[in-house]
């Protein structure tokens, strides 16, 4: 029992170091945006329906290499700055399924075809779950609070009592360390254990042999599978490619790509307490279909007579170019900013604690 419990937290510690460093720099960024940008440009440009706004969303995530943990802080924060809930889910949803980096690996490791639905998908799905936010998005389509903030924003503007860049700047860093980050670390800790607890009790190893069968793969065992696993776009494009290559289904690659890295535990947690049940529903339902769907939608256009792509100097060429984008932390930084995280979590905990201690002590007596 000690042994599984070692190797779940050892797992979930992995799990976390493979994101803390995006989380950071996510607090930081967000902080920093937070009160720069005027609240009447913002309102104009993401708080409303339009497609436009969807656009915009899906357009810039497409264009930052950021995993699906790295993400939630900065939708977070553009939700509690103003913006409706389908350009955030949009934002989102196009952020950790695909960015420069993975499509340049995916074209040399898996192909023209594979890559331009890849690239299909990773622009269609952001805007229809967007459009599904903003359709049923009910309460949660409005952060609580928020109209009061812009309200209370726009007034110092007319009475030219905005503070200038530096103090502005300040106060969202102050936002996202006692705030921000609190709220995000306080759900992300459990989500990467509960994530270490599945690797542990269904191992790596053995999803990696179970998906290496060909003759076992469906899609909706890889969507579940996918969804299990903490999948990277750019990190397991390698890995598709040996599955493609082994014999497994193109379907499969689209698949594992769109709901793995776009479903993780630590950020449905985070979507489902912060941003409400509703939320976490449609964004982890609409993207499990979507990837079924362009999955399924693969295999029909490229099968039969589909051939694994491996030109060997198409490939090394792709693994150069994206090795010159990618952004790359050294360990020491990884295990610094996990521990930031951790901190994070046990000052987000301990009042809760405290309060409990307290309650006890209080029937103790």
């Amino acid at each position: 029992m000690f042994e599984f419990i070692e190797r779940m937290v050892l797992a979930g510690f992995n799990i976390l170091n493979s994101a803390s460093a995006w989380l950071v720099f996510s607090f930081i960024l967000a902080g920093v945006l937070h009160d720069i940008m005027s609240p009447d440009k913002f309102q104009r440009m993401l708080g409303n329906k339009k497609l436009s706004s969807l656009l915009k969303s899906t357009i810039s995530g497409m264009l930052l290499p950021i995993c699906s943990c790295g993400v939630i802080p900065l939708g977070i924060s553009l939700y509690y700055s103003g913006a409706y809930l389908g350009p955030v889910l949009a934002f989102m949803t196009a952020t950790p399924i695909i960015n420069p980096i993975a499509v340049i690996l995916c074209y040399g490791l898996l192909g023209p075809q594979i890559t331009m639905i890849y690239v299909i998908a990773g622009f269609t799905v952001p805007m229809l779950i967007g459009v599904i936010g903003n359709m049923f998005g009910g309460p949660e389509l409005v952060a609580p609070g928020v109209e009061e903030n812009i309200q209370a924003r726009m007034l110092e503007l007319e009475e030219g009592i905005r503070p200038g860049l530096a103090e502005r700047i300040k106060s969202g860093l102050n936002w996202a360390i006692n705030d921000l980050a609190l709220s995000v670390s306080k759900y992300v800790i459990p989500g990467m254990l509960f994530a270490g607890f599945l690797l542990t009790a269904v191992p790596q190893d053995y999803i990696h042999s179970f998906l290496g069968d060909p003759s076992m793969l469906s899609l909706g065992s890889i969507a579940v599978l996918a969804t299990i696993m903490y999948v990277c776009a750019v990190g397991h494009i390698p890995f598709i490619a040996a599955l493609i290559a082994s014999g497994a289904a193109p379907g499969v690659g689209i698949t594992f790509l769109m709901a793995g890295a776009a479903t993780n535990f630590p950020e449905l947690i985070s979507m489902f307490n912060i941003m409400g049940k509703r939320t976490a529903i449609i964004y982890s339902t609409v993207i499990t279909l979507t990837a079924l769907v362009f999955g399924y939608a693969a295999n029909i256009l490229l099968m039969p007579g589909f051939k694994p792509a491996m030109n060997f100097d198409r490939t090394s060429n792709s693994i150069k170019a994206a090795n010159t984008l990618l952004i790359d932390f050294p360990k020491p930084i990884e295990y610094i900013c996990s521990f930031i995280i951790f901190v994070f979590f046990i000052r987000a905990v301990m009042p809760g604690i405290k309060t409990t201690m307290a309650s006890i002590s209080k029937k103790a007596a």
